[in-house]
């Protein structure tokens, strides 16, 4: 059987504090990252460029709006040799993977070529890499499931017309006449998770970031065991990247203890329909 081509595209902006752990959590497992800048005005780019793999192709970008953020992401497709790589994986700078879950995946993605998509559960970190929220709070709807779910993955030999639409915050993938992936008859399931870390502090420069000031929350979630993180967590790093894998410090716990409680009897009063954020 041969070997699959995965190519990854990250969009980045202001992603100090955990980008290096997402790049190297999936280097050793894909043949090429296209990492494109937005404008970042924290050590995003610095640390980005001390990572020394020609595996890596970086672009700074510019700075850009909710819709033309968008058009960035078509462009990355524009991009992509769709004849050279397989599969496309879409990897945010807040998303951290275990290599058992990753090699999970990609032995699926060996065994099964005729499928159109794949998705994932997602571990949403809260107050600190330890705890993520409870399943019960995810609102994401792909097929028969709902939690915590994200499309990860593109067959590029497959989907005909693969584009983005709709603006940030609000965006998808799409095939021909602007079909939905999800949609699609054979988008399947992988159980396993990645670590996203969207709802912790991701930059010094988290309040000048778009989408990124109601992202952050303070609750008790249910403890994830140290087994089950991403090993690159806890391996030497640069200077220049920051120490993620301290607990939470008082005041923090304090703020999760008391927004807790209304955030959980909300969810069992209210059962919404939502589907993402």
């Amino acid at each position: 059987m041969r070997k699959n081509k995965i190519i990854v595209h990250c969009l980045v902006k202001n992603e100090e504090n955990y980008i290096w752990y997402a790049l190297q959590s999936v280097l050793p497992y894909v043949d090429k990252i296209m990492v494109w800048d937005t404008g970042s005005e924290d050590k995003t780019i610095e640390i980005i460029r001390s990572i020394n793999s020609s595996k890596l192709d970086f672009v700074e970008r510019g700075s850009v709006d909710l819709n033309s953020f968008t058009k960035v992401r078509n462009e990355m497709l524009e991009a992509t040799d769709k004849k050279k790589y397989d599969w496309l994986m879409i990897l945010d700078g807040d998303e951290i993977w275990p290599s058992d879950s990753l090699k999970k995946v990609i032995a699926y993605l060996k065994s099964h070529e005729d499928s159109e998509a794949v998705f994932v559960r997602t571990l949403n970190s809260v107050g600190d890499i330890y705890h993520a929220l409870p399943e019960s709070a995810g609102q994401y709807i792909f097929k028969d499931k709902k939690g915590h779910l994200a499309l990860r993955f593109f067959n590029l030999k497959t989907i005909t017309g693969l584009h983005v639409d709709l603006p940030h915050g609000q965006e998808g993938y799409y095939a021909k006449d602007n079909c939905p992936i999800q949609s699609l008859p054979k988008v399947n399931f992988v159980d396993t998770f990645y670590i996203h870390t969207t709802h912790l502090q991701r930059s010094s420069k988290d309040n000048f970031t778009l989408k990124r000031g109601f992202k952050r929350k303070y609750e008790i979630g249910r403890r994830i065991d140290k087994k089950d993180l991403p090993k690159i967590f806890f391996e030497e790093r640069p200077e220049n990247v920051p120490c993620v894998n301290n607990k939470m410090n008082t005041l923090t716990l304090l703020r999760c203890l008391i927004e807790t409680p209304p955030k959980l009897i909300k969810r069992l009063i209210y059962k919404s329909n939502k589907s993402g954020y």
